[in-house]
């Protein structure tokens, strides 16, 4: 067999078997659309490029930029590989306007400057161009400071954002937003996940992934107000 299987198996354990990355980035991507066939898509801070190599399954020009160089390697042996670049989302190595669409999963919390990536992320967007991106909120963390200062330190989280203040962000770059969605919404599935963060260890969230139909189901019976996780979609005025 010519094709490394390993590291797609590894991969999909990572990416997929794991409480929240697999709804969260499964929903960004639906936001895109199941035929991306002539879209060029690039994902910011994409790590080893597992997701934008779910784009490029999707027919698009996949690219991902990131500055660990070790995922990307990793993220080189896949089967469905994106192209793969090793840039900073805070000076994107790419053209104005010369992407169709921007994916950024849960990255932009890691920024020491997240409205300079935004700045980016709208330049190289071209106009009626879609971003689609995700980023800690955790609403309740003052409801648990210890749990969310482990879950900060542990992942490096230099703030936070909820849709409203990710709706004015983007609106000032030109960005308007079509749609944003919480997930862990309510007061337990948020204490889960904070709780998983801080002491969950390694694969703690991996270890967690049997209650992903159960926080989906709680997430649907709560207000799409508030949560661990927010889930945005914007397009680019032209």
């Amino acid at each position: 067999m010519t094709v490394p299987v390993l590291p797609d198996l590894v991969a999909f354990a990572g990416h997929r078997v794991h409480v929240c990355r697999r709804r969260e980035a499964g929903t960004l991507l639906d936001w895109l659309g199941r035929d991306l066939r002539g879209q060029v898509v690039l994902d910011v801070a994409g790590g080893d490029g597992y997701w934008a190599g779910q784009a490029r399954r999707r027919g698009a020009r996949a690219v991902s930029v990131d500055l660990a160089r070790g995922k990307m390697l990793r993220g080189s042996r896949l089967r469905h590989a994106p192209g793969l670049v090793e840039g900073d989302a805070l000076r994107l190595p790419f053209r104005d306007a010369s992407v169709d669409a921007v994916l950024s999963v849960c990255a932009i919390e890691h920024f020491d400057d997240g409205p300079a990536a935004l700045d980016e992320m709208a330049r190289v967007l071209r106009p009626g161009g879609r971003l689609v991106m995700s980023a800690d909120c955790l609403s309740r963390r003052d409801a648990w400071p210890r749990l969310f200062d482990a879950h900060r330190r542990r992942f490096h989280v230099r703030r936070t954002y909820t849709h409203g203040e990710l709706t004015g962000l983007l609106a000032e770059r030109g960005l308007s937003v079509r749609g944003h969605s919480y997930q862990f919404r309510g007061r337990a599935a948020e204490r889960l996940y904070l709780s998983l963060s801080a002491y969950g260890g390694r694969y703690g969230f991996n270890a967690a992934a049997p209650l992903i139909p159960l926080v989906a189901l709680a997430d649907g019976a709560a207000p799409n107000t508030r949560g661990s996780i927010v889930l945005m979609r914007a397009v680019k005025e032209a």
